[in-house]
């Protein structure tokens, strides 16, 4: 293996790519990752100088506090290739301050901006062949921290590490999506970390969600933990609901997140001249709409899926089918964000920033 160093970073490349044993035409999402990570381990009040090394396992005792108390945050983001071959992240300032933000939540350090952006930036510029081009594809990037200091006191650990894997990705979802609007579980309650991007944010939501993926359901709208009568997310994603002409969606709380695809598609929205509603709404209210006929679209955004159209829900045992209507919302609109992140049109927000 090589190495060489640039500004902050070192970099030790792998001698040989695993990237000629890859199906690219058969990807199962988050299974296949590419030759090299980002590493940066924090240690003595400061993190140490990044690197970039061949993907490989880590060492940790088994007292990592994050086995015990659970200090893991992570961040979902892409890269994009267009037909020229240009490398593309899209809105990437926002992961880094969501990423700080969920670690701060949890008790720990801030990364530094720079090493983040360059880090991530000499990655891509490593691994680029694994991104391949065309509508679908893209290179999905999981930058997460755990802590790793050694012992099980309950408080917060002195040593973090700061890791970047990347995978290469088509489709998130396949198939129809119907979804079960929780009346018992919660995903997060008033006053906790449901807006964090933290672990057990995550695995609180495996068990209810088995429970509905038995009743046929692929997904769960999570609802407020007090009542259970306010909409707040759909699995891992926003949800938006096109009643009539108006699309509405939960406004962020400290129990949901703010989603970087969330907002693009706000905005998106809002420029086609769509009429957007950031409002609480109730169950109740989306059942009606349901069966008078005037629920024309649900659909969830993330990262992972962009936009991902429901077609049915079930809430307490009743089921109901959404229509299929022409010129979807949520049709327009992932196609105005999948032409920005793949450079077919012009980004006037300035959310695509190229990898050089």
């Amino acid at each position: 293996m090589s190495k060489e160093t640039i500004t902050k970073i070192t970099i030790e490349k792998a001698s040989t790519s695993k990237i000629n044993e890859v199906d690219f035409n058969n990807l199962t999402f988050g299974s296949v990752f590419t030759d090299h990570m980002f590493v940066s381990d924090y240690e003595n009040g400061a993190w140490t100088t990044p690197k970039i090394t061949p993907y490989q396992q880590i060492s940790l005792d088994p007292s990592a506090r994050v086995f015990h108390y659970g200090q893991a945050v992570f961040e979902g983001m892409k890269a994009y290739k267009d037909e020229q071959d240009a490398v593309w992240l899209f809105r990437p300032e926002d992961n880094f301050e969501r990423i700080n933000k969920s670690s701060e939540r949890l008790a720990m350090p801030a990364f530094p901006k720079e090493f983040f952006m360059e880090g991530l930036n000499e990655l891509l510029k490593l691994d680029k062949d694994w991104i391949k081009k065309g509508l679908g594809n893209s290179l999905y990037i999981r930058p997460f921290v755990i802590a790793t200091e050694a012992g099980v006191s309950a408080s917060p650990s002195s040593k973090y590490k700061f890791i970047i894997i990347c995978s290469p990705a088509q489709s998130y979802y396949g198939g129809e999506v119907r979804v079960k609007i929780a009346d018992h579980y919660s995903r997060a309650a008033s006053g906790g970390f449901g807006f964090a991007k933290a672990a057990g944010n995550y695995a609180g939501q495996f068990y209810p969600t088995s429970l509905a993926n038995k009743e046929g359901f692929q997904q769960i709208i999570w609802t407020d933990a007090n009542t259970h009568e306010y909409l707040e997310e759909a699995g891992t994603m926003n949800i938006f609901f096109r009643i009539g002409d108006k699309l509405i969606t939960c406004p962020t709380s400290d129990r949901i997140l703010d989603g970087i695809t969330r907002k693009s598609v706000i905005a998106v929205a809002e420029d086609m001249g769509i009429d957007v509603e950031i409002r609480p709404i109730k169950v109740t209210e989306v059942i009606e709409a349901a069966t008078n006929g005037s629920l024309k679209e649900i659909f969830g955004s993330g990262t992972a899926a962009v936009i991902n159209p429901i077609v049915g829900f079930g809430y307490k045992g009743d089921k109901w089918e959404l229509p299929k209507v022409e010129n979807a919302f949520a049709t327009q609109i992932k196609k105005a964000i999948l032409d920005i992140q793949y450079n077919l049109t012009e980004d006037k927000y300035g959310w695509r920033v190229e990898v050089k």
